[in-house]
């Protein structure tokens, strides 16, 4: 058997990453195709339509992520492959709710396997710089919804071609993930080099600061991926081109990513998170008063304070909580995923009864709850410190 080949593997990775990002970009594009002037599906019945992206996405990682220590990462990121081929085929063949509920179903689970796999996988691969690299990994998150963003507005806007070649267009990325990790030898999880037993593993889920990450991450995703997912829908009286806004977004995120390693130096990943929640709630607060180019501005406050959240709550586990393996990993993805389900039917209600603004100030009470608790897990963890040096 050939050796692990560290480069490939993490390119295939943020490939496969890719995929899963452009998904994300294309169902937001597809809210206006099936929605009152389209199909003629309610925002709300949209909402429900689209939580399989999360919930299923959840399943996926709960499911996947203590097999990845039974069968392998090799395995689940091959699963990972067939369910995203079954669920682009699908979607382009949907025609009403059911069939949108269906194939985003499965292209839910293609996602979640992803990162069940492929997030154990890097912080195995490198030990020391678990933050960095998946902060660097994560890059293709954000660079995937700009790209797909991109297409779909070129696709449908500019071309005007149809919506199923847009979706297509994700045939390309995927063949080359699969060609990328075809025939390669992939490492086992930290968890089993560190030789930490299962029983020990689930006994690690119960500890108090594990606990805290995880409700943490619930509203750390929602604040994120609510608002972008539903960016047609909260800026289409903006005076804007939503697409374009979340393209921006995006690019910003996947800036800041692709140079993390100078701000982690700086922040510890207690105080990143502090950092992201600030700026995730003034930037949700400006989107409620702004319009027109100005919205771009309030857009870059919310990018850079989303920027490092998904990758630091992942990097943070990884690194101080290390014995909840791979499951560990997989419930802070799953819950976070699990928690936009539930706020996207909550927004597209709010839009339909209210306004985009009501769902919008809605929103932000998340970022501005996670700013009271990470002044609290700084503190702690600041003080945890300070006690490992005086021993």
């Amino acid at each position: 058997m050939n050796e692990i080949n560290k480069k490939r593997l993490f390119y295939a990775s943020c490939t496969a990453l890719l995929v899963t990002a452009m998904t994300f970009a294309i169902r937001a594009r597809l809210e206006t195709v099936f929605g009152p002037e389209g199909v003629g599906l309610t925002l709300e019945q949209i909402g429900y339509a689209f939580t399989p992206a999360f919930w299923g996405f959840t399943l996926a990682m709960l499911f996947g992520g203590p097999l990845v220590d039974i069968i392998g990462i090799k395995k689940i990121t091959w699963i990972a492959f067939i369910m995203h081929a079954i669920g682009i085929v699908w979607t382009i063949m949907a025609k009403d709710m059911s069939s949108l509920f269906i194939a985003t179903l499965f292209v839910g689970i293609g996602n979640g396997m992803v990162e069940a796999a492929l997030n154990p996988m890097i912080a195995s691969m490198y030990p020391e710089n678990k933050t960095k690299m998946l902060n660097r990994f994560h890059v293709w998150f954000p660079g995937g919804i700009a790209i797909g963003g991109v297409m779909g507005w070129l696709v449908m806007d500019v071309m005007e071609l149809s919506w199923q070649v847009m979706v297509g267009v994700l045939f390309i990325p995927l063949v080359i993930y699969a060609f990328m990790f075809l025939g390669q030898k992939f490492p086992v999880t930290e968890r089993v080099q560190l030789g930490v037993s299962t029983s020990n593993m689930f006994k690690s889920l119960g500890k108090p600061l594990f606990i805290f990450m995880a409700v943490c991450m619930m509203l750390t995703a929602a604040s994120e991926l609510g608002t972008t997912q539903r960016i047609e829908s909260l800026l289409k009286e903006s005076g804007t081109v939503p697409l374009l806004v979340l393209v921006f977004i995006n690019g910003i995120m996947a800036f800041g990513r692709a140079f993390a390693g100078p701000v982690i130096h700086k922040l510890s990943p207690s105080g990143m998170l502090l950092f992201s929640a600030i700026f995730t709630f003034i930037g949700l607060w400006l989107l409620t008063i702004t319009s027109g180019g100005m919205i771009f501005a309030a857009a870059a406050v919310f990018a850079v304070g989303v920027t490092f959240f998904w990758p630091t709550m992942l990097g943070f586990v990884a690194e101080y909580l290390p014995e909840t393996g791979a499951l560990g990993l997989s419930i802070m993805g799953g819950l976070g995923m699990l928690s936009v389900s539930i706020v996207l039917p909550i927004m597209g209600k709010l839009m339909d009864e209210a306004s985009a603004h009501e769902a919008l100030r809605t929103m932000s009470i998340l970022p501005a709850i996670l700013i009271a608790a990470f002044i609290g897990l700084f503190i702690y963890m600041k003080n945890r410190k300070t006690k490992t040096i005086k021993e």
